[in-house]
């Protein structure tokens, strides 16, 4: 019984490889992306507003959404995403208007980034809490650029309006609703710098 349930399970790791690999392979034709690795369970829209580059892979339940309708509102979203990153489980990424991800980016499980908000909460027109959010305007002059060799750690969020600079680390669990300048580690909700580094000791001091 044993033996019957090991061969059962081999067939099975099998199979989810298969899988993923035919999976990873309609979805690099359909985003003309080279050497792609995505979990099946991935949920991807907009695919025209979307680009990939080479060696890309995303773990388990992968969001990536080029939003281009919302309500009685069109969009035309950009989803920029360079060579050799790393998206690793339920990492969840959403444009309106413009996100853009550099190369050499690794991620951690558990990511938000998003260059838009379910309503207006400054400026003239505020959105009113009688509004169901769903139903709130969702904005559309945001940008958010993550540039080379950033590492975002776990449950990490990413607001609107946002640059991480190249070679930053973002501290898990933090917010980055400012953005950061390069070779920074920042931590915090909103996220803050706490170190740089320095190219002449050649380490990372803090601020």
């Amino acid at each position: 019984m044993k033996l019957f349930f090991t061969l059962l399970f081999k067939c099975v790791v099998v199979f989810r490889k298969t899988h993923q690999r035919l999976f990873s392979l309609i979805l690099s034709g359909v985003l003309g992306a080279k050497r792609l690795r995505v979990h099946p369970s991935a949920k991807i829209i907009g695919t025209p507003g979307i680009a990939i580059g080479a060696n890309f892979y995303a773990g388990k339940d992968f969001w990536l959404e080029a939003v281009y309708t919302h309500g009685t509102l069109s969009y035309t979203p950009r989803i920029i995403i360079g060579d050799n990153v790393a998206v690793n489980d339920s990492v969840h990424i959403a444009a309106t208007n413009y996100i853009e991800i550099g190369n050499n980016v690794l991620m951690a499980s558990k990511i938000y980034i998003s260059d838009h908000n379910h309503g207006s909460y400054s400026g003239e027109l505020h959105s009113a809490p009688e509004m169901p959010p769903n139903m709130r305007p969702v904005s559309s002059d945001q940008r958010v650029v993550i540039e080379d060799n950033v590492w975002l750690g776990e449950f990490v969020a990413v607001l609107p309006g946002v640059t991480i600079g190249k070679g930053t680390i973002i501290g898990s669990n933090s917010v980055v609703s400012r953005s950061i300048p390069p070779r920074s580690i920042a931590v915090g909700a909103p996220a803050k710098v706490v170190k740089q580094y320095n190219s002449i000791t050649k380490k990372w001091e803090a601020v």
